[in-house]
């Protein structure tokens, strides 16, 4: 039976392929034409030529805008991915999606792509690597030509973090060392320390700060790599005598079935989380109520340079888990309303409140205008919204 099934596949195959090629062309033209709209293409970022005048040579970018930069006003925080030709699309990927599930705030992704990566990621020249010895240029490159770029060209807040695997990890942690407070976040993935004899370590010993004006972050992590572990614990001990309350430090070590190439893209996602570990905001906090959950959203605001609100989903759960009882719910509710006028949902909760409360007047003028809203967006609970106006209508 698998003989004669094989067989048959055989025949199909050989007929189809027995086509003129004029019938191929055209099969094949109207797949193109089908799929390829002028409107559906993924565009994940554009490509920008910069003449850097302390590198004394032309360096492409990369920019990433989250979705919501086109309809709006909002400034953003900024992600640099050194080896930005590796890491622009999974870097784009996993700050879009964090950012979606409220992890982190939503930013824009600067690729910096490689010319000599040896010549740029190392802080000091070895013979066995004739170009090495140029990370103070790139450095200068960065601090003074791309970030003014970026900041005069987007809505940049004034948060920057900057990400590197490797021997992009020793630039890092160059970085940190020469220009501490260039970056709130550094993001260091495996990196490789103990080249030219741990001499960025050594660096650290003398030179890394022992007080600094604003929070810094740093974070290092390594995966099944054991020659990688001897300088970064050094330079973790290192850290760890010369540790100031504002420098946050966290390594995470050994990650089991994780090797050197698979630890860019784990890592990044542990580095953001670790950086915006106050994103999400305490449910300690949420249970104190609507003054406290306003506060913390603005000096989270502060912190990170960006507009940071309740959301309207944080607010409805509030307001039904509320302790305060019905009055304290309907002033939630209301809240939520003011703050997200165009949302069917949270009329709807304001008069579920209502109703619950026995003002059944206004639960019916709420209920209205959810269903009108629900209408005229056709949102996906119009009907339980009609329904919830006709109840309360026939009780009025």
């Amino acid at each position: 039976m698998k003989k004669c099934l094989c067989l048959c596949l055989v025949i199909i195959l050989l007929l189809t392929g027995c086509a003129t090629n004029k019938e191929a062309q055209s099969v094949k033209k109207v797949i193109v034409i089908k799929e390829i709209k002028e409107d559906s293409n993924i565009i994940l970022g554009e490509k920008i030529t910069i003449t850097s005048e302390a590198l004394g040579e032309e360096r492409v970018i990369s920019v990433h805008l989250p979705d919501s930069y086109k309809d709006g006003e909002e400034k953003y925080p900024v992600l640099y991915l050194i080896d930005g030709d590796a890491h622009f699309t999974h870097g784009c990927g996993a700050t879009d999606y964090m950012a979606l599930q409220a992890v982190i705030p939503e930013m824009i992704v600067v690729a910096i792509h490689n010319i000599d990566r040896n010549k740029d990621l190392s802080p000091v020249h070895v013979d066995r690597i004739p170009t090495s010895g140029g990370a103070d240029k790139f450095l200068a490159y960065i601090a003074d030509e791309l970030m003014p770029y970026i900041n005069e060209n987007y809505r940049t807040s004034s948060y920057d973090l900057i990400f590197g695997h490797s021997f992009g990890g020793v630039f890092i942690t160059y970085a940190l060392i020469e220009k501490p407070e260039l970056f709130d976040g550094y993001i260091s993935i495996s990196p490789y320390l103990q080249f030219a004899e741990d001499h960025i370590v050594k660096e650290a010993e003398e030179k890394l700060l022992t007080s600094f004006d604003n929070d810094v972050y740093y974070y290092l992590c390594v995966g099944e790599e054991p020659a990688y572990y001897d300088a970064i614990n050094y330079f973790s001990a290192v850290v760890d005598e010369r540790r100031d309350p504002q420098f946050h430090y966290k390594f995470e070590n050994f990650f089991i079935d994780e090797n050197h190439a698979t630890m860019p893209y784990i890592g990044l996602i542990k580095g953001l989380r670790f950086n915006f570990s106050d994103w999400r905001i305490p449910e300690e906090i949420v249970m104190k109520g609507l003054d406290a959950v306003d506060l913390y959203y603005e000096n989270l605001s502060e912190k990170y340079g960006v507009n940071v609100e309740a959301s309207e989903a944080l607010l409805n759960y509030m307001g039904y888990n509320t302790k305060g009882g019905l009055e304290t719910a309907i002033r939630i509710f209301k809240t939520n309303v003011e703050r997200h006028p165009n949302s069917p949902n949270v009329y709807d909760s304001l008069g579920e409140a209502y109703e619950n409360n026995g003002q059944l007047d206004l639960a019916k003028e709420n209920y209205k205008k959810a269903w009108d809203l629900g209408e005229e967006q056709n949102h996906p609970l119009k009907e339980i919204f009609k329904k919830n106006y006709e109840r309360v209508t026939s009780n009025v």
